[in-house]
This record gives C-alpha cells, structure tokens and sequence, in this order.
C-alpha cells in the first residue's frame, strides 16, 4: 500500500482534528472517544507515509532530520497506545493524538506548498 492509494483530504482531516479538541470540553457519548481515536489513527497512518517520503526530508544528517524523525517515531509510538483506563486518560490520548495529526498535516500542506 501506498500514499497514492488513499489521498490526502485536508478538510476531513481538519474536520476530525476539530471534532476532537472540542470533545474535551464535555462529557461525550460512549464510544465517541473511541471512534474519533481510530479516525484519528488513520489519518495519521497516512499523513506519516506522506511525511516519511525520502525527498520530503530535511538534508541527510542534519539536526532538523534527526529532530524530524524523533518527532516521527514519538508520533507512531503514540498511536499504539489505546485509550487507557478512564474516561481522563481516553481524553488525554485523543487529545494528544489529535494534536499529532494538526502537527502531520501542518507539515504535509508546508511541503505540498514548496
């Protein structure tokens, strides 16, 4: 599988991000958190094969490609996670995750725009 497979929608990527910083400010339906992790999962899967590309890179070595790759593997790590015990740690982990998407997609739209 490759990115080309599944293309890069902005919006609904933007839309799941948004869906889920809201979703801290109350007290959502069962199974809400769940859903919008795994939607969130998926974007990420695609966003870090976009990223990930050889010539998207930074120069060979050089700090920010270290800084890039860390930022990366953290963000993959992250994603394995599951939502934990708790209806403060299931909001915790979708938060994070979707601050890692807004991350991925900042940095996927920068690099389509260069």
């Amino acid at each position: 599988m490759n990115s080309e497979d599944f293309p890069i929608d902005r919006e609904t990527i933007s839309t799941t991000i948004q869906r889920a910083l809201r979703v801290g400010s109350g007290r959502p339906a069962p199974g809400v958190l769940r859903d919008l992790e795994e939607e969130l999962r998926g974007h990420i899967g695609l966003l870090l094969l976009e990223v990930r590309k050889p010539a998207r890179y930074p120069e060979a070595g050089s700090i920010e490609e270290h800084r890039l790759k860390a930022r990366l593997d953290g963000i993959e790590r992250h994603t394995r996670q599951g939502l934990g015990q708790g209806a403060l740690s299931a909001h915790v982990q979708v938060h994070q995750l979707a601050r890692d998407c807004q991350y991925l997609l900042a940095w996927h739209m920068a690099e389509a725009r260069r």
